[in-house]
């Protein structure tokens, strides 16, 4: 699997919390955040340690 081919989608669930998605190019979700963060900023960094490059 090419890991540069992976898309990030940053979206806010039901509570307006922002929150990370990671899928791969076959459509598989291969990772996502664990809780909602309140600053779509905060919700970007944590998703940065999981390998997000934007």
């Amino acid at each position: 699997m090419s890991e540069q081919n992976d898309k990030w989608e940053f979206y806010t669930d039901s509570e307006s919390k922002w929150r990370w998605r990671r899928t791969a190019s076959n459509g598989r979700i291969v990772g996502a955040s664990t809780q909602g963060y309140v600053n779509k900023s905060d919700c970007i960094d944590n998703a940065r340690i999981h390998g997000y490059k934007g």
